[in-house]
């Protein structure tokens, strides 16, 4: 497939849960959604607005907002609990482990503004541990879409499946490129580009910096493999592993912590199966900072100017 590098369409991720949102609630009369005070940030407002008396406002109280949810999930409605993926994760955690994890109820945890893309609002509000918070538990499914139309599909298909999810999306308008028509599968990474010199696995934001830093490197005669690994747990251990077979080198790309997040899963992974040489572009075990989403992404290093370095060091070793 050819991306369009120079200029591409750019939609908001969060739109896309909101859109998928509204189609659930007219499919299913059980869906029901809980906000944290911040409805009009994460776009549940169209669902709110469509279906008034299936929307809760439980205020700044994200462990009311979880305890709730997990009550609603026993009585067979299937509840979509979302706010800032900091405050979905770190604040409640002991009610998402102990009411939902635990007792596998059937509650889904969207969280937007995830990342460093929620850019000014800083530190406080950058979930750039989550992803460890969540994939550590217990019959948790943990999803970072990269684009609109995934974040879309991961919303919509998630109803499928009867147990917990966690799916992480963004703010800030970003490249949307994978395309409705394009298979969808938990658990199933998409390979987008081929190649022969290194593997560079990536989801979230780092998809479209893999895919940028693919294309530049062909330039310099570098054939890299991009794969989007959307479902972090369960994680696809077929297609790691034979990556690291065909390239024998792997770069994990993400806008996380380095620990606990896709390089801790990836290489999880590759020391069980195959041991093979491996780096990653993420955040070096630091807290984030005011600014925009592009000057917090180059400052951290986590974009494609970043995946290329890394690539070439590796290589050149």
């Amino acid at each position: 497939m050819k991306y369009n590098i120079e200029n591409p369409e750019l939609k908001e991720t969060r739109q896309g849960f909101a859109d998928a949102l509204v189609e659930l609630g007219k499919e299913n009369p059980n869906i029901v959604v809980l906000g944290g005070d911040v409805t009009g940030s994460v776009k549940t407002n169209f669902f709110r607005d469509a279906y008034p008396d299936r929307f809760f406002s439980v205020g700044i109280a994200e462990q009311d907002m979880m305890g709730v949810a997990a009550g609603l999930a026993l009585v067979g409605k299937i509840p979509f609990a979302s706010t800032y993926g900091e405050f979905a994760t770190g604040r409640p955690f002991d009610q998402i482990r102990q009411s939902i994890a635990y007792s596998e109820m059937n509650v889904k945890i969207c969280a937007s503004h995830c990342g460093i893309s929620v850019g000014p609002d800083g530190a406080t509000h950058q979930s750039l541990e989550d992803v460890g918070i969540m994939r550590i538990l217990p019959h948790m499914t943990v999803v970072t879409p990269c684009d609109y139309d995934q974040t879309y599909k991961a919303v919509k298909k998630c109803v499928e499946y009867k147990q917990p999810f966690y799916i992480r999306f963004y703010r800030d308008k970003t490249p949307n490129f994978t395309g409705m028509d394009a298979k969808f599968e938990f658990g199933k990474a998409d390979t987008l580009i081929d190649g022969t010199d290194v593997t560079l696995i990536a989801n979230g934001l780092l998809v479209w910096e893999a895919i940028i830093a693919a294309e530049n490197l062909k330039k310099d005669g570098i054939s890299a493999r991009v794969v989007n690994m959307h479902t972090i747990k369960p994680i696809d251990v077929d297609t790691i592993v034979k990556c690291a077979k065909d390239t024998e080198l792997v770069i994990t790309c993400e806008d996380h912590q380095k620990q606990c997040g896709l390089y801790g899963a990836v290489a999880e992974v590759l020391s069980l199966h195959y041991p093979t040489q491996m780096d990653y572009v993420a955040v070096e075990d630091t807290f984030g900072e005011s600014g925009t989403m592009q000057q917090l992404m180059s400052k951290y290093k986590i974009d494609h100017v970043e995946i290329e370095r890394k690539v070439k060091a590796r290589l050149k070793k």
